[in-house]
């Protein structure tokens, strides 16, 4: 189950035939659990919990292996809905030096993949259904849709919450997170487990900013609160050197690696 918000597991890896029938006991016992002790902080519900969330990471793990033995850079993408995650990977087509292919998540519907395939962009698509966030047996699913061999980045768009997605290692090996303009000020501060698991912060829509009341400088100090050491960039996608400053982030990850 959602460790955040309590959401349905029972359907959680219907999309994946190959996870074990240990996977779907663990599953049907959290579900069986939930039912009887809705109380979330039930000793038996938290055994649960870590029991989903340990064969979680142990996927993860594996996800990580794929990337590793192809050489390529794994991040996941996430932020609130229409914060500018699509938008952002249909821009870099244009500017990237580098080849790069996207797992797509969403509740339902393709059309986030088909925006990213119309820009020849590689993208595979995971309808998630009532679930709020990837988990790393999605993630796995859709790895084996991808020609990793001739990618040198995979993108994981996870799906659009500021909750749910920080607490599954879905097996790559940074996260960026978007917050936008119109979102207002104080998601830092109203979010801070998903901050404090960013590397990159991108403060998107800053063309907008004319139009919102919004101390950009304050919420750089409210990130920075949190997680000291992490990198923001402001992006404006009409503006073509802000998402070249974000490829070029990302480069330098990658030849670290």
């Amino acid at each position: 189950m959602c460790t955040d918000c309590g959401c349905s597991i029972t359907d959680h890896h219907h999309h994946d035939h190959e996870h074990s029938h240990g996977d779907s006991q663990t599953h049907q016992a959290a579900h069986e659990t939930l039912h009887h002790n809705p109380q979330l902080n039930d000793s038996k519900t938290v055994s649960v919990i870590k029991k989903i969330l340990d064969k979680n990471d142990h996927e993860a793990s594996h996800n990580r292996a794929h990337f590793d033995k192809q050489g390529v850079l794994g991040i996941n993408l996430m932020s609130s809905p229409g914060s500018g995650k699509t938008t952002l990977l249909e821009h870099m087509a244009d500017l990237a030096q580098f080849n790069y292919g996207v797992v797509e998540g969403d509740l339902e519907t393709n059309r986030d993949a088909d925006r990213l395939k119309a820009k020849g962009i590689k993208a595979t698509q995971i309808q998630t259904g009532s679930a709020c966030h990837l988990d790393a047996f999605m993630v796995h699913k859709g790895l084996h849709d991808m020609p990793l061999d001739e990618l040198d980045v995979c993108f994981v768009e996870n799906v659009g919450n500021l909750v749910c997605p920080a607490s599954y290692d879905v097996g790559t090996h940074l996260n960026i997170v978007l917050v936008s303009i119109p979102e207002g000020e104080d998601k830092i501060a109203k979010y801070p487990v998903m901050f404090r698991c960013a590397d990159l912060i991108l403060i998107t829509k800053t063309d907008l900013l004319p139009h919102f009341q919004y101390d950009i400088e304050k919420e750089k100090r409210e990130a920075r609160k949190l997680k000291p050491n992490v990198d923001i960039l402001e992006v404006n996608i009409n503006d073509k050197e802000s998402i070249q400053r974000v490829l070029d982030w990302i480069e330098f990850k990658r030849k670290m690696r």
